[in-house]
């Protein structure tokens, strides 16, 4: 049994952490959201559409959530810096709002406004980071703070943008 949670924690330290990125020293949060913008441009190479995006955000949400919740049960922590996955969520809710549009010009915003709207958590996001102690509320206040960013993404891009 020993074995079993000691694999299990492994996993997910790895996934939680985005392979490690969430253990780099200075502003883990940072490179995790950095380190998320190859794979936007993966997905975008590989054609996901809105839906598979939509679908692929719920799934890592549900799994980042519970895994979460699992790690922060064991080191009796809640929100420890290193878990990153709730910053690469983020990344791809702030995404979706300007998707399918992976151009640089654009993608440097997104992170920007998403690293901006992070850190400083606007309510509802304070609420969820403060109040809920479970592993989803280590996860739904960056999405709550990605959809703040892509929303005002969204709102240049169609309005000053005209893209």
């Amino acid at each position: 049994m020993k074995d079993q949670k000691n694999i299990t924690f492994t996993l997910s330290k790895c996934f939680l952490s985005f392979f490690y990125v969430g253990f780099i020293k200075k502003a883990p949060g940072t490179f995790g959201s950095i380190a998320t913008l190859p794979l936007i441009y993966f997905l975008s190479y590989l054609r996901i559409n809105l839906t598979g995006l939509i679908i692929l955000i719920a799934l890592l949400t549900i799994i980042a959530s519970f895994s979460a919740e699992y790690v922060q049960k064991l080191t009796k922590t809640h929100d420890p810096q290193w878990i990153v996955m709730d910053e690469l969520i983020g990344m791809l809710v702030t995404w979706a709002f300007i998707f399918p549009v992976t151009d640089y010009y654009l993608l440097l915003p997104l992170l920007g406004l998403f690293r901006l709207f992070d850190i400083i958590k606007i309510w509802p996001a304070s609420y969820f980071d403060k109040k809920i102690k479970h592993g989803y509320g280590t996860i739904v206040d960056d999405i709550i703070s990605g959809m703040m960013a892509g929303f005002i993404l969204w709102l240049v891009k169609n309005y000053y943008l005209n893209l």
